[in-house]
């Protein structure tokens, strides 16, 4: 049974084709307009919209959505991808440059919603650190990747190739994976 996966996001596109085909999870992606609510967390969102478009659709449906907490701040949160656009990297150095916890976490909602069953969902969750300068030329100018690295790490995003982000990224989706193909043995037997 082939899950549809809501996104236009052409990182998350890399992120299920990496782990999907190593489950050999038939998918395909669709990225007309989909409703996305403004909520307080990245499960409320993921879970509405999977839902919606499940029922539109009538077949099995992925839909996630990430938040970004910067621990000492709390924030953004869901918000991310707007505060982003508010402010660059620097202006973010400079609000955290009071504060000793550079320490923070991404948290991502992934929600899988079946026709005729309640949604399930997966909350994965990635301790990120947050650098004292901006590095990086393989993201934008001024975009956050250029101070953000995984916890332990070395390198901001904006330093790693996507090939090699990748991988770090799909880890927590093999329980993902794990759930569907227990779906679709499911479904085989029925």
């Amino acid at each position: 049974m082939k899950i549809t996966i809501v996104t236009k996001n052409p990182g998350k596109i890399k992120i299920y084709e990496y782990i999907f085909s190593q489950h050999n999870i038939e998918h395909e992606f669709i990225d007309n307009e989909f409703p996305e609510i403004q909520a307080e967390t990245s499960q409320e969102i993921a879970e509405h919209t999977a839902t919606l478009m499940c029922q539109k659709l009538k077949c099995p449906v992925i839909r996630e959505d990430a938040s970004f907490f910067i621990n000492a701040l709390n924030f953004p949160g869901p918000y991310t991808h707007y505060m982003e656009k508010m402010i660059p990297a620097a202006n973010l150095l400079k609000m955290l440059a009071n504060f000793s916890d550079r320490s923070g976490y991404f948290e991502t909602a992934v929600a899988i919603a079946y026709p005729n069953e309640p949604v399930k969902t997966f909350i994965l969750k990635y301790d990120i650190e947050i650098n004292d300068k901006e590095t990086g030329n393989l993201v934008p100018q001024g975009a956050w990747d250029t101070v953000i690295k995984f916890k332990g790490e070395t390198r901001t995003f904006g330093e790693y190739p996507i090939e090699e982000r990748v991988p770090l990224w799909a880890k927590p989706y093999k329980e993902v994976a794990e759930y569907i193909l227990q779906k679709q043995f499911a479904f085989k037997k029925k």
